[in-house]
Parts: structure tokens; C-alpha cells; sequence
């Protein structure tokens, strides 16, 4: 599990990642921001701080849909010819063609950005971290310019979806730097999608078209409380609650469509 948060007022930070058994680490990430000198704290360390701060700590967080598709994954892997980076990506797309897996849900990350009357913004991003990963394996999400970046002159920006590609770009230092120099954040962020695009050279990360074959979403936010919701793909929505309250609003595609991924 990895979870990250920033504070603009203070200008401070929290992150955790690697951290096994509980299920609620943005808030342990918030108690590293609030009672330590650090900003990271990973592995075993993490799980050492959250017990101390009175966290309850769970050997499985896994439910019976969880492991019941791990096992079919890993059966499938099992059986795989080619190496794993080829068969995990291969492995999954054909447990969405089939149903077995939602393909707006590969990732299971969240991104929540906010801004107060007095203009004070913060943000964070928590995550069980991508399906099936490597043991010790860390995404974007508790890594602060990719996963979630926040300051509080400009606006905050975080993202969902695979994490490597977005950790590569540090996508959300780079959105809210094109917010800086005055960009909406729909026009900042889909830049930073069209970054993450011309990164992608990996054929295994490629469709038939030479184009993304994975999910990507970017959030971002600025101090004057305008928003945005960027995807790869259409199809991805993202939720805002303002004055006129909660509301699903879709995310601006930067490509056409999912056709052969």
C-alpha cells in the first residue's frame, strides 16, 4: 500500500509505501507529515511507524474476489511463454476482454484535491498498489511530482492508472508547472498525457497502433478553484463537489479510442 499527502498552507508532506496490513495508509501518510521529521518512510519501517501510532495492523487485506482472481492471474502466468513484463501486460487484457476484471478498476488508486473558501489547497493519493505487482514494488502514488504534487500558489495535481508510466514523466510536478505559466488545468494536464504518450517506446506497452495499450488519468486543480479530469482513453470519469454539490463529471480524452489495445 502507498499513499502520499501535501499540505499548501504549511507546505509540508507525508508519504508511506510498502506498507503491508493496513488498510487506511493516507492517514498513516498524514501522521508521518504531522509527527515526524520526514517525508517517506517505506517497507517495514512504515508498518513499525503505523503500529506505534496505533493503527491496527491485518495479515490479509484480500477479499474472496481479490484472491480468487490473483489465483486465476497467477495460473494464467504460470502457462505464460513469453516474459513477464509481455505476459502480465497480455495476461490482463485478456481477463478484461473476458469480464473478469473492470478495466477502469486494473489499478485501484484515488486522487482527492481540494481547495477551502480561503483559498488553502491540499492533496492525496492512496493506493493498493497495482495488481499482482513485484514484491516491493512502488508505484507513483507515494512518490510526491508524480503521484500527487500540491503548491499552494498554483494548484495541486495527482493522477490513477499505471503508475510506472506516470512516475517516468513526474506528470503532477509537471501539470502543476504548466499551471503556473497561467495553463488551464485541462490544457496542463493534457500536456503532461501528451509527455507520458512520447515516453511510451516499450513494444509491450503498445497496441497494434503504436499507441498506449494502459489506462492514465490525471487531476488537477488551481488556486482560483478551476478543475479538470485528463484520460488516455475516453471513457474515465472523475468526481467534483462544489456549491452546486457532488457531481460525476467525464474525463477529457487525449486519444480517440481503446480499439486494440
Amino acid at each position: 500500500l502507498d499513499a502520499s499527502v501535501m499540505h499548501g498552507p504549511t507546505r509540508r508532506a507525508g508519504a508511506v509505501a510498502a506498507l503491508e496490513g493496513v488498510c487506511t495508509p493516507s492517514l498513516v501518510a498524514r501522521a508521518v507529515m504531522e509527527k515526524t521529521p520526514h517525508h517517506l518512510l517505506v517497507g517495514r519501517g512504515a508498518q513499525d511507524f503505523a503500529r506505534a501510532q496505533g493503527f491496527e495492523i491485518d495479515t490479509d487485506l484480500n477479499s474472496e474476489h481479490s484472491r480468487k482472481t490473483w489465483l486465476e492471474w497467477k495460473r494464467r502466468m504460470a502457462a505464460a511463454p513469453e516474459d513477464r513484463t509481455a505476459a502480465n501486460q497480455r495476461v490482463t487484457n485478456e481477463m478484461v476482454a473476458e469480464g473478469l476484471i473492470d478495466p477502469q478498476h486494473i489499478y485501484g488508486t484515488i486522487n482527492c484535491n481540494g481547495i477551502n473558501a480561503r483559498g488553502e489547497i491540499c492533496g492525496v493519493t492512496t493506493t493498493s498498489g497495482t495488481a499482482w505487482k513485484l514484491p516491493g514494488r512502488v508505484g507513483d502514488s507515494s512518490i510526491f511530482g508524480a503521484g500527487l504534487y500540491v503548491d499552494g500558489e498554483v494548484g495541486a495535481a495527482g493522477s490513477t492508472g499505471r503508475g510506472e508510466s506516470n512516475l517516468f514523466s513526474v506528470s503532477s510536478f509537471l501539470i502543476v508547472e504548466n499551471m503556473r505559466r497561467g495553463m488551464h488545468p485541462k490544457d496542463a494536464a493534457l500536456e503532461a498525457m501528451r509527455r507520458v504518450q512520447q515516453n511510451t517506446v516499450d513494444t509491450s506497452l503498445l497496441n497494434a497502433r503504436g499507441l498506449p495499450n494502459f489506462g492514465l488519468n490525471f487531476y488537477a486543480l488551481n488556486a482560483r478553484g478551476e478543475y479538470a479530469g485528463v484520460s488516455m482513453y475516453p471513457g474515465a470519469h472523475f468526481a467534483v463537489c462544489t456549491e452546486n454539490g457532488a457531481e460525476t463529471l467525464p474525463s477529457e480524452p487525449l486519444l480517440d479510442d481503446w480499439h486494440d489495445l
